[in-house]
């Protein structure tokens, strides 16, 4: 089942049965990066995958993580669900989540967070401040190479290169205006002060060779909220659901039903 929600600026596609869970792609990636991990969740779940605006042909939102969150929460609100969802994300979804969970909680039941954190370092954010004038500059052709290190481990793109060439391609047709406004968002992100309003449950999973999102992020949430339970996925990267779906399916589907 697929729909366009909040005036067509979000698309969504369900799948199973059961209690709700909606999943937040990265800005590196669309919401192909989610198929794999899909049959390991909708014999537990339904399940509905989100293209956030700006990929898979919708137009931008460009007003940064408050703007995109609040166009989450009518897309959500749209949705009907039967109850409150799991938020499960990765990367610049996991940010939105946390966003979403701050701004309007009635709409997250618990986050599952991939890769995740309150604010960037230094390095971090001069990362995205590179990208963004790469991409206004030369397009996102130029950066493309530098996305795909960022999503996976040197060894795991060597010895999967169609993958790695699926993940360029999706990459590229992210629209560029969407991409630059999110990094300028993550530049400056800094969730330290609102961090301990969270009540939610959360489950952080994130890759040891995470260099997008790296784990020194999530320990310093998990820090944060003594509640949370943080997992580092060893020789895993950026987008864990793409190198061992399997796993990530048992990790959401045990946080499901905890």
């Amino acid at each position: 089942m697929e729909q366009l929600l909040a005036d067509g600026q979000v698309r969504a596609r369900r799948f199973g049965a059961g209690a709700p869970v909606v999943l937040l792609h990265s800005l590196l990636a669309d919401s192909t990066s989610w198929h794999v991990l899909v049959p390991h969740l909708t014999g537990h779940a339904q399940v509905t995958v989100i293209d956030l605006p700006g990929f898979c042909g919708l137009p931008a939102v460009t007003g940064g993580l408050a703007a995109l969150s609040a166009v989450l929460c009518r897309a959500l609100a749209e949705l009907a669900l039967p109850s409150a969802p799991m938020l499960v994300g990765n990367g610049f979804g996991s940010f939105l989540a946390l966003r979403i969970a701050l701004d309007q909680p009635e709409h997250v039941d618990r986050l599952a967070l991939l890769g995740c954190g309150t604010k960037f370092s230094d390095p971090g954010r001069a990362a995205f401040a590179a990208m963004r004038e790469a991409a206004t500059t030369r397009g996102l052709a130029a950066i493309a190479d530098s996305a795909m290190a960022r999503l996976f481990g040197a060894a795991f793109r060597a010895d999967h290169q169609a993958l790695v060439d699926a993940r360029r391609a999706a990459f590229l047709r992210t629209d560029p205006a969407m991409f630059t406004a999110a990094c300028r968002a993550l530049e400056t992100l800094d969730l330290d002060a609102d961090i301990t309003r969270l009540a939610c449950k959360m489950l952080l999973l994130v890759g040891s060779e995470d260099q997008a999102t790296p784990p020194s992020m999530a320990e310093a949430l998990a820090a944060q909220c003594p509640a949370a339970r943080l997992v580092i996925l060893q020789g895993l990267a950026h987008v864990p659901q793409l190198q061992d779906p399997a796993l990530i399916g048992e990790y959401l589907v045990s946080f499901m039903a905890a």
